[in-house]
């Protein structure tokens, strides 16, 4: 059941300035997570040359794209001003938000939490807003023929649009990132009902994507003005407990990963935490390069990737095909218990990735003492990796759309940072198996 009332009338107020905002499609446009308003500034881009011959095989041959504007006399982002980042939202651009957030709930865990769409006077989209401990999901499809969210959808297929950051200051997160050369969407609006005023203020990253600052520290209402509390009777059969966003994981183009390391390095202040080069991510046919950028607390980590030359074709090539270009290929999300929620997520119907039994043979000498039982691990296919601050383990689910695009990682850190480089061969393998029965290997 929807609560009406509060958020109606700015909701209403918003409705035909959003879809003006909506009406351009060839550049991002703000997410529906918050309710948008027309457009500013937006990326550039210039097209530069290909990648070089594929190897035995004809494959993805997307022109390089670099962005202007992105220079490095940017003036460098003002002391603390992003110093409280962390992530708030993702928002999804799906064909059926109603039946995306039921999949969520059952499958995931996740809850009701927050609604617009006609019944609170917004008549071009409909956004569901889930929520499962500090993870929130917004889910919205549109209502309109050919708008910008239908476009996305047409386009990518269901991806997340918003990579939506909390932050203690909106305004002054917004300016830095500017000041560091980042690009405008939205510039810094107040948002109010009876509830409070929240800040929100968004700019571009790699492809359609974009993030989203959120600022409620002078908001008391459910989710943020223009939105009504959304109470359904949508449980999973089995309690998940997943807990927050740990890393967003984005796919770019041939030898894009450089440039967009270098826009959150100067954009944000972020600095690079580790990177693996197609020696470090790579099996008999297929291989990558990765990257991950972070602020300094480590809370908001970034990993990037780009293909590089293999025999067949590498899973960051298929994720282009299929999503049309760059954006977020997988979100990594945190539990206190992977054994428990594992159980949990098969139990509620959800796919994982198989682990060749191989990898457990050698587990314990690779790495050393752990809490959890092998043979349990074995059973669930659940990976292990060790970092000299501790270990981690990590599943991985099997695409959670038709398109071979957006997936889900568990992970639990028990002290480490690594983000499963002893994994890697074996989670790559399983991939290609998967890969194969699609027939885009």
């Amino acid at each position: 059941m929807i609560a009406h009332g509060r958020g109606r009338t700015l909701a209403t107020s918003l409705a035909s300035e959003h879809a003006k905002s909506l009406r351009s499609t060839s550049q991002p446009s703000e997410g529906a997570g918050v309710p948008p308003v027309a457009a500013g500034p937006t990326p550039q881009f210039a097209p530069a040359p290909a990648r070089g011959p594929a190897v035995g095989r004809p494959g993805y041959h997307p022109a390089h794209r670099e962005i202007r504007g992105m220079t490095t006399a940017a003036t460098p982002a003002p002391a603390g001003a992003l110093d409280s980042l962390e992530f708030d939202y993702l928002e999804l651009y799906v064909g059926n938000a109603k039946q995306a957030a039921h999949f969520y709930c059952t499958a995931f865990g996740f809850e009701p939490l927050a609604y617009a769409g006609p019944e609170t006077g917004v008549h071009d989209r409909a956004s569901y807003v889930v929520v499962q401990d500090r993870f929130r999901l917004v889910l919205t499809s549109s209502l309109v023929p050919g708008d910008a969210i239908a476009e996305h959808v047409g386009r990518h297929g269901d991806g997340v649009h918003d990579v939506a950051l909390r932050t203690e200051n909106a305004r002054a997160a917004y300016a830095a990132v500017m000041a560091g050369g980042a690009h405008g969407i939205a510039e810094p609006r107040e948002l109010h009902d009876a509830d409070g005023t929240a800040v929100v203020a968004t700019i571009g990253t790699y492809g359609e994507t974009v993030h989203t600052f959120v600022d409620r520290s002078a908001y008391r209402g459910v989710w943020l003005p223009g939105f009504v509390r959304w109470e359904a009777a949508i449980r999973a059969p089995h309690a998940v407990g997943l807990s927050h966003i740990d890393h967003c994981v984005g796919n770019v183009s041939w030898n894009e990963m450089d440039t967009w390391v270098a826009y959150y390095e100067r954009a944000f202040g972020f600095t690079q935490l580790i990177s693996f080069d197609d020696k470090d991510i790579s099996t008999e046919y297929t291989a990558l390069r990765s990257k991950v950028v972070t602020d300094a607390r480590n809370v908001v980590k970034m990993p990037i990737n780009e293909p590089a030359e293999g025999l067949k074709k590498s899973q960051i090539e298929e994720y282009l095909d299929s999503y049309g270009g760059p954006g977020v290929q997988h979100v990594a999300i945190a539990t206190n218990d992977i054994i428990e929620t594992v159980r949990a997520l098969r139990a509620n119907g959800v796919e994982l990735l198989e682990t060749p039994d191989a990898y457990y043979d050698a587990l314990g000498a690779r790495v050393g003492a752990i809490d959890e039982e092998i043979a349990i691990l074995r059973e669930l296919d659940i990976l292990v990796d060790r970092d000299d601050r501790g270990y981690m383990l990590q599943i991985f689910t099997k695409p959670l759309q038709d398109r071979p695009t957006l997936f889900f990682e568990i992970i639990q850190r028990r002290g480490s940072l690594s983000f499963g480089k002893g994994n890697f061969k074996a989670l790559f393998v399983s991939i290609e198996q998967e890969q194969a029965k699609r027939g885009n290997l």
